[in-house]
């Protein structure tokens, strides 16, 4: 074999290729690396004397290094090779880069034998995986999985940084070298993984390194082995995501949990390197102290505060406003807003804190009771209506109710819409105060003296009067007399009902007065009952005297009008009696003549 063809196969070393050649006077033939020395450098081209009176020529770019610089000059010593013996004007053409390829091909190879490291620069990423750059421009090939430890998303990111690389497969021939990276990372994370193993104890504290973030925790590289941080253990405070703490690559310094040296699990705590602040809680946050926190969650039964990291107080719903209602908290507070409260009570040992925001203004039942007493004159609003009685706003955030027996004297109230509607404005006397359960008891008939010591004689049945059109329900009209007395007219048609108008005036007759029911019952005044009333007390009979002279009698009360049956009387005629007059009065009110009737 010649040794152009061992220096082709790789079987020698260029170093001793070329003390051979030296040893036996050869100065080189064709496909030979040969030791020359400029001569000249030219505009283009390089003249190199290689021995024996025989000079060739080398392009002026070949001599350019990585950063493209040329730096060359006469006597500088270089190897190169021969690619044709002389031409007609008796130059050698000769070449610096093959010459170098060959060289690191040479090196690369005694590297591979030796099982040696070689660094690269990758330049370009390729079909399944990246171009590296190593010894004299030399390109290798880095397989994706043999990047890294973990698979990487995107691997145009290693472009242009320089690691050291494994040689896992060399053809010289072929010109294939196959790197890898990912066999030195194994080997580093084995060795830092004994030594990891070997001083890693529970209760230790350790540095690490965020590797993976996944929805329940975070994995710690602790040197060779991961370790689980759980969600619960990065803080004392609330922790809706990992990331709102961590990214991958942050240092984090963490406390060993847990430790099972046969499955090498490693359960790791954060907030387990602090003090828990609810040590501190009952001394930092007493009953009655003002505190300000963030919203962080809204339940239906109220709100959770964040004092600070890790301690948190509930809002209840009852604890909100004085003089509202609140349904939802959501009505009055939002996630992420800021606001002042008071602390209301402190269990520690149960981590809880009661506060409350309603606390910051005055309580209303305490501004009532200094201002009001029983027996005192208060006006208010009727803010709404029950079976049993009305509420009436009297202050803000105080009511009081007026039981319906309490409404009036002389009318016996089925419920408290028969007189007062939402919305009227209602005068009323304090009767109690229950400060335990803050309720008002309120009364409207005690505004008045208890009438019924006189209205059987002040109001006579047949007696005439002005009143006013309090409310109508389907079987009665409610009319007052005089303030404090009532009275009632009954109605057999809803329409009778929608006749009238609350506030109106009309003219209305007492038919009777119960004092055993202590009832008022009323009608309307009919047309021409003044009339009648005259021609019965003139026909009305005389009674003789022990004189033998006639006294008039006095007339007697006209009777109430009876109740209608199925249909309403025709038309009253002449000689009609007063109740006739009435129930003609009624059906011209409702529109009802002869012998129609409107059901």
């Amino acid at each position: 074999m010649s040794q152009t063809e061992q220096l082709q196969s790789g079987g020698d070393s260029f170093a001793a290729l070329f003390e051979a050649q030296m040893a036996g006077g050869d100065l080189g033939r064709e496909g030979e690396i040969v030791s020359g020395t400029v001569v000249k450098v030219h505009r283009d081209q390089v003249v190199v004397d290689i021995g024996g009176k025989s000079e060739g020529v080398i392009a002026l770019s070949e001599f350019a290094d990585a950063t493209g610089q040329v730096e060359v000059k006469a006597g500088d010593k270089v190897d190169v090779f021969i690619e044709a013996r002389e031409n007609d004007d008796g130059l050698v053409t000769l070449s610096k880069e093959k010459a170098d390829k060959m060289k690191v091909w040479d090196e690369i190879s005694s590297a591979c034998e030796r099982d040696e490291l070689i660094e690269g620069t990758i330049s370009q990423r390729v079909k399944g995986g990246l171009s590296v750059t190593i010894r004299g421009g030399v390109k290798a090939f880095l397989p994706g999985s043999q990047v890294d430890l973990r698979p990487i998303r995107n691997l145009d990111k290693l472009i242009g940084q320089t690691y050291q690389f494994k040689v896992i497969k060399f053809n010289k021939k072929r010109g294939n070298i196959v790197l890898s990276r990912r066999v030195l990372l194994e080997k580093e994370r084995d060795e830092m993984k004994a030594s990891t193993l070997a001083n890693l104890e529970e209760g230790k504290i350790v540095k690490g390194v965020i590797k993976n973030i996944t929805e329940y925790g975070a994995f710690v590289d602790l040197g060779g082995i991961d370790g689980l941080l759980h969600i619960t253990d990065m803080s004392w405070g609330r922790v809706n995501h990992p990331s709102e703490l961590f990214q991958v690559g942050d240092e984090v310094t963490v406390k060993v949990l847990k430790y099972n040296p046969e499955t090498e699990r490693v359960s790791l705590g954060l907030k387990q390197t602090q003090d828990d602040p609810w040590h501190h809680a009952e001394e930092a946050y007493p009953a009655g102290k003002r505190v300000r926190g963030k919203v962080m969650s809204i339940a239906d039964y109220g709100a959770f505060i964040e004092l600070e990291p890790g301690v948190e107080g509930l809002v209840h719903v009852s604890e909100m406003s004085w003089t509202r209602k609140v349904k939802k908290p959501q009505q009055i507070l939002e996630v992420g807003q800021e606001l002042e409260c008071q602390v209301l009570e402190v269990d520690a040992k149960a981590k809880r804190i009661s506060l409350g925001l309603k606390q910051l203004e005055p309580d209303p039942w305490t501004l009532f009771t200094d201002k009001y007493k029983p027996g005192d004159k208060v006006t208010g609003k009727v803010r709404s209506l029950t079976d049993y009685g009305a509420f009436v706003g009297i202050e803000e955030g105080v009511d009081g109710m007026v039981h319906k027996s309490d409404l009036s004297w002389t009318v016996k109230v089925n419920t408290p819409g028969d007189l007062v509607h939402k919305g009227d404005d209602v005068e009323a006397i304090i009767l109690s105060i229950n400060h335990d359960e803050k309720k008002v008891s309120l009364g409207v008939k005690q505004l008045y003296d208890d009438p019924w010591a006189r209205l059987v004689y002040d109001y006579p049945g047949g007696t005439f009067v002005e009143a006013k059109i309090l409310s109508a329900c389907e079987y009665g009209i409610f009319v007052e007399l005089r303030p404090g007395v009532e009275g009632m007219i009954n109605i057999h048609n809803p329409e009778e009902a929608n006749a009238v108008k609350r506030g109106d005036m009309a003219q209305v007759e007492v038919t009777m007065v119960d004092p055993v029911d202590r009832r008022v019952s009323v009608a309307f005044k009919a047309e021409g009952a003044d009339e009648a009333r005259a021609a019965v007390e003139t026909t009305e009979p005389t009674a003789k005297t022990e004189g033998g002279e006639r006294a008039s009698v006095a007339p007697k009360a006209p009777k109430a009008p009876k109740k209608p049956k199925e249909s309403m009387p025709p038309p009253a005629k002449a000689g009609s009696t007063l109740g006739d007059l009435i129930k003609q009065k009624l059906g011209d009110k409702l529109g009802l003549t002869g012998g129609d009737e409107k059901k």
